[in-house]
Formats: structure tokens, sequence, C-alpha cells
């Protein structure tokens, strides 16, 4: 605790109490308002500070930090919009449950509502998408002053890890002067060791997270609707938990089950068993002869919902009991069809059914051979083309991921064409994603922000208009060592809105004017006015050297008329190979 004056006193209290909870990196954006608690934690060891001065890309960066490691990463941000600015990025962290300690330095009540510079209402700023709000107060540093924040701290850690949700939760502190760290004889009237010091080294007040632990019944419950299924299936969505990989492979061989794999849910690739792992669903699900002959009597859903309308459809029409496996306290169902929502720990529940189940059943042949026939009309029909193309870039991608990669991909095409075309491997990188919210603002950032707290090279692929929407992100590459490969796919303007009705019942230049938005964006001038290596693929034989050279903007031209043909031409190579 620093007793240069009460400020100091109750910021560093405060941020110890952070640092004893587990937090390991601060992301700040500078401001006076917010000296005490930009000072404490600067000063704090086991707490290292970025400094991004720009709110929207820094609450981003923290974003990315938190969901790659699931560890709380703090947030501080001077009084005013400064705080408004982080809102997009707190709204993701609520969908996608990242915890975020958001810290928003405030006037003090005296200075609100009465014309004071750099005031707004900053009171549930964030409204229900934080997990917890405390305006923290104005407190002299006293014994029940520094309690209290310490107090807060733990708290506001203990909603941010999940009870049972993980997700961001909002500390507003209004600071009086002095902000500065400058001595103030007799500022801090605390004796309680408790107050002055805490626990050291562990928090004020410690809290037991939640049990997830499956009872013998529901294990015993499940596992016997397992065995009665005559068709399951087991979809997987996005999860970070790579221990779930053995578990999961081993239910589907006792199942008999296939494991429709969405990347993000870190088994379609890895060197986990892989043998009833599907890639190719969403392009097999749009084949309605196809599609019928899998119908499902069971569904068992780990993750959140893949991203696949046709995955989606299917679902939704099976009428199949689906059985939802949601440890964090969400509502991913947006079937509205779920017989049941699990509240247990995905891995002991995989393990336990498959305990029960004994022997493995056959392997569900109809979906493994259209795997195979899929993954190989696809591979004919790209490698036929001359010209660089989304989906092969997406495939190129797969054979260039190495070990340990961390890979961070965009919404809107991005995303779908990754979950359409990266075939299995056993390559062992992290795939992650902003698919709460699925905007795609802020996604250099969070992938920057992510290769900063795991140290992992790393990919973010994202499209010409995501470049444009976070192109201040390039400037928080100075605060990583790591390779960041940024995998600019241009096809100038929004190509996803090609392949929805208003493209076909719009007057071209109103839908050029409206959704293409074609913009024009030179990478190679971004690249320039942020000091970054450059290079532009001419050739998706070319991309493997261009991501091991290390950081840089990687330009991939394409054309959003010409993919659009594209992905119908691939449709139709995949159903021509489940017909013959």
């Amino acid at each position: 605790m620093d007793p240069t004056n009460a400020n100091t006193a109750l910021a560093s209290a405060l941020v110890e109490e952070l640092a004893r909870g587990g937090v390991r990196l601060a992301v700040v954006s500078p401001g006076s308002r917010s000296t005490p608690l930009a000072v404490a934690l600067w000063r704090q060891p086991g707490i290292e500070v970025s400094v991004i001065v720009d709110e929207r890309s820094a609450a981003f960066f923290a974003l990315g930090a938190a969901q790659a490691t699931g560890v709380p990463v703090a947030l501080l941000c001077t009084s005013g919009t400064a705080a408004a600015n982080y809102h997009p990025a707190i709204c993701e962290a609520d969908e996608s449950a990242v915890p975020l300690v958001v810290l928003t330095a405030d006037r003090p009540p005296e200075l609100r509502g009465i014309g004071a510079g750099q005031t707004i209402d900053q009171v549930k700023l964030y409204g229900s998408s934080v997990r917890w709000f405390c305006e923290v107060g104005t407190h002299v540093a006293d014994d029940a002053g520094l309690l209290h924040y310490r107090s807060v701290a733990c708290r506001a850690l203990a909603a941010a890890h999940g009870e049972p949700r993980p997700g961001p939760v909002h500390l507003n502190l209004p600071w009086r002067e002095p902000l500065a760290p400058a001595p103030v004889d007799g500022a801090v009237t605390a004796t309680d060791p408790l107050a002055l010091e805490g626990r050291d080294p562990r928090p004020l007040t410690a809290v037991t997270p939640v049990d997830m632990e499956p009872t013998e019944f529901l294990l015993d419950e499940v596992a016997g609707h397992i065995a009665e299924a005559r068709a399951g299936a087991i979809v997987a969505g996005r999860q970070l938990d790579p221990e779930l990989r053995e578990p999961l492979a081993h239910l589907a061989r006792v199942a008999g089950m296939p494991i429709l794999a969405e990347p993000t849910s870190q088994l379609r690739r890895g060197p986990h068993d892989r043998s009833r792992v599907v890639s190719a669903y969403d392009l097999l699900l749009r084949d309605a002869r196809f599609r019928d002959s899998v119908r499902p009597d069971l569904v068992l859903r780990f993750g959140e919902m893949p991203t696949s309308k046709p995955l989606r459809g299917w679902l939704a029409d099976s009428g199949a009991d689906q059985i939802v496996i949601d440890p964090r306290g969400g509502w991913n169902e947006p079937t509205n069809r779920a017989a049941a929502i699990l509240r247990a720990d995905p891995t002991e529940l995989a393990a336990g059914w498959a305990a029960r189940l004994g022997g493995e059943r056959p392997a569900p042949s109809r979906w493994l051979e259209a795997e195979a026939a899929a993954l190989k009309a696809i591979g004919s029909t790209l490698d036929d083309l001359e010209e660089i193309t989304e989906p092969g870039l997406h495939r190129a991608l797969g054979e260039a991921h190495r070990d340990g990669d961390l890979v961070y991909t965009a919404s809107s095409m991005p995303i779908r064409d990754q979950e359409a075309f990266l075939p299995p491997s056993a390559t062992d990188a992290l795939f992650l994603c902003n698919r709460g919210a699925n905007g795609i603002d802020g996604l250099i950032s969070s992938g920057i922000g992510a290769a900063k707290a795991t140290g992992r090279p790393t990919t973010i692929v994202t499209g010409d208009l995501g470049l444009l929407h976070d192109l201040g992100a390039l400037a928080a590459l100075r605060e990583v060592t790591t390779p960041i490969r940024i995998l600019v796919i241009d096809n100038n303007g929004g190509g996803i809105f090609g392949f929805l009705p208003q493209a076909k019942s719009m007057p071209e230049d109103e839908y050029e004017a409206l959704l293409g938005t074609p913009r024009g964006i030179d990478v190679a001038k971004a690249a320039t006015l942020f000091e970054i290596p450059y290079r532009e693929l001419d050739s998706v034989t070319r991309l493997p050297d261009a991501l091991a050279r290390g950081t840089g903007l990687i330009a991939a031209k394409a054309s959003r008329t010409e993919n659009t043909a594209l992905h119908r031409d691939l449709a139709t190579a995949v159903s021509a190979a489940l017909a013959g």
C-alpha cells in the first residue's frame, strides 16, 4: 500500500488485491483523472501494463488477452467519453463470457451535472452488459476506506470469473485532488494491519469457484439416452479447453456419433483422435438428400452454437432431442428446441458418459464417407483455380499453421469460410474469434491482445473493411514482441452481403452504395503509416513464406462477385460427389 496520500493508498490497496487475485495484465489509456490507478497499476509487482492510447482499441486488446487466457484483465481509462469507447468490447465480453475488470475514473459527485469538463453520467454506463457494477465512492484512507477498496476488488474478481457466468465488471472510481502522487502528511489514518496490508500474499477475501462436477444421476440418465439413440450426433462449437478433446473423441467412438466440429471448438485440429470429426458439414447439409439421410434423434451440443446456417437449420428441423452442455450459465439455445441445458463440467460429462457406454459402436459411416467425398471435391475444385480465392486462402492457412500458433478470425465472411473450408489436421493451434456480438470492429486489437497475453505466434484474419474499422490497432503492435501476421482479405467491400437476398432485389448501384461499400483501401499505405512490413500475395502458394517472415500486413486481393459464384460451385461439386 502506497501511503503517499489518500488516493495513492486507496488505489494501491485495490490494485494489490487485483494482483493477489490473479490479474497479470492491465491495459491503460492515459488521462489525468485516472492517474492514481494508473500509477498503482504501473508500480504493482506482478502486473504488466500495456498503454494503448485509443480506448476502443484498448478495450478490444484487453478482451483478446482475457479470452485467450481465461484470466481477468484490468482495463483503465479516464473520465468522460473515454469510458463510452469501451462499450463495444464490453458488449462482446458479455456475450462471450470473457472476464474483464473495467476501471473508469470519474469526477467526484460535487462536479457532476454542473458543466464541469470531461464529465458524463458514468453510473451503470454499460447497463446489463456487466456482471456487477459498483460506484466505489469517495473515501478517506482510514481502516474502513482501505478495507472497502480491498473488498470491492475481491468481489469484482469473483464476479468476473463467473458466478457461474464469467464476464465484465465495472468499477466507477471518482477521485478528488491531488491526482498526482504528491505527498500529503497525515492523509492515511488507517492503523489496522488488515486494512494496510491485506492478507499478503492471499486476497483479502478468497472466493471458491462454483462446483461443476456432474452428479451420478445426471451421468447415468443421459448415458441411457445416448445408448438408446439410433442416429445421434455431437456438435462442437466455440470453447477453449483442449482437455475436452480426448474425452469427447472417446465418447464419439463409444456412442457411434460424428463430431461436427467448428474450428474454434479446438476439436477440428489437434493431436487427439479425429477419426469421428466431420469438418465439411456446412456444404454437406446444403444437400437436401444427404440432410434427410442423416436426420438425428439425439444431439449433444458442446460449446457455443456454430455459425453455419445449414447446420442451424438442420438442428431446428430435425426434431431431435438436443442436450446442451453449458457450464457457464449462458443460454446458447437459438433453436428454442433443446430438451435440457446441463450446468456441469463438459470434460467430466464426456468422460463419465463414455465410461458408462462401454465398448465402441459402429462408426457413423454415412457421415464419414460423405466427409471424405466432400473434402476431395473441395480440394479438386480449388486446385484447378490459379487466382486467389477466399475459400482457397483458408485451405492454405490450414496447411501453413504450426503447433503453438494462435489464429484470431474476423466475423462476417472470414469466420464462415474458416468453418466451411478449414480441413482437419494434427496441427495444435488455438482458434479464437469475437462471435458473441459478432461485430467486425476491434478484431485486430483483440488478436494483438491475445498475442500479448499468450506469447503465441499469431495470425489475424480479417477483411479490408475490418482493417478500416480497427486501423488504429496497428499502433498496438509495439506492445508485442511475438510475431503477429495480419492477413487482410481485400475484396474491396462487404462480401457477405452478396449471399443475401438484397444482392438480387436491389439495383446494383444502390446495393453497392449501401451494402457492398467499396472503399478502395490501400493496405500498403496503412503499413507505411505504422512502419509495418508489407507483403502482397500473388498466389496462395506464397502464403507460408509470407507468414514465416514474421510481423506484418499481408494483403490478398479477391473478387466479391467471383467469391459468391465459387461458393455455389463448391456446393454443386460436393452435391455431385455425394450423388456419385
